[in-house]
């Protein structure tokens, strides 16, 4: 089994190709399958509980959390239900760089319909039931998860249909009501700060109160790997995705460099 470490070295050259294709238009044109998304097998299983909106136990008792997408945040009546209409007294099969569980026990894995090698993350998102975590380092699966979620963007389908879903970057109040969510941001940068070991990429003009995404010092090395200074971001629009956390104004720490898209116009 590879583990994430071999997964790791590669981050940087496929958040390049994110970065540098997110100022093209990006259409997904059918279901997600295993051609794009051709990782190490970890498995494979039949689906006899749904979990939560992302998690799901198998007939031999492992649970399993779907790599690469953070759930939408809706009502939990209807938080399970895209995936249970997916994956429910299905067979899967698993793929991954890694099985290490994480800290709750669960396997991260790549999930595949039998027999039609659909990717359930694909769906999901195309479905606009759940957001590109920015965390994939195989570039493969990234240009898939991507296509699919800029599919149900440009369909306004599932999250989308809410004009809210991605937050503007000059409404820090209205982003603050997100604390401890995952959430997508747009705006202008309008000045990058260094303050000790952190670089600030400021969306407001008070830097104490507006948005804004931070990136510590070892991930600097990151986005230079990928060909993105990040001196470069100053003047430009982009999109980040995160949690967002409350330091004087609202912040999302920038732990990946596909948590960042550069944005056509200037």
């Amino acid at each position: 089994m590879k583990r994430v470490t071999r997964g790791a070295r590669r981050c940087g050259h496929w958040v390049a190709v994110v970065l540098t294709c997110s100022l093209m238009l990006v259409v997904a044109t059918g279901p997600a399958n295993s051609a794009g998304c051709a990782l190490e097998p970890q498995g494979e299983g039949r689906v006899v509980e749904i979990i939560d909106a992302r998690t799901f136990r198998l007939a031999d008792g492992r649970e399993v959390v779907l790599a690469g997408i953070e759930p939408v945040v809706t009502e939990k009546a209807t938080r399970t239900s895209a995936l249970s209409a997916i994956l429910a007294g299905r067979d899967v099969t698993l793929r991954g760089e890694d099985d290490t569980p994480d800290r709750y026990g669960r396997q991260p894995a790549f999930v595949f319909l039998a027999p039609s090698e659909t990717l359930v993350q694909g769906q999901l998102l195309a479905q606009g039931e759940a957001l590109f975590s920015g965390a994939v380092t195989d570039k493969d699966c990234a240009s898939v998860l991507t296509a699919a979620e800029a599919e149900a963007r440009q369909a306004k389908r599932g999250t989308w249909a809410d004009p809210t879903a991605i937050k503007n970057a000059e409404s820090p109040g209205d982003i603050l009501t997100g604390i401890g969510r995952f959430t997508v941001v747009e705006g202008r940068v309008l000045s990058v700060r260094q303050a000790g070991a952190t670089t600030y990429l400021n969306f407001g003009r008070s830097w104490t109160r507006g948005f804004a995404a931070t990136i510590s010092r070892r991930m600097v090395a990151a986005f230079e790997a990928a060909g993105t200074g990040v001196k470069s971001f100053e003047n430009r629009r982009i999109r980040v995705r995160g949690f967002v956390e409350a330091r004087g104004g609202p912040r999302i720490e920038l732990l990946r460099v596909g948590q960042v898209e550069l944005l056509g116009g200037n």
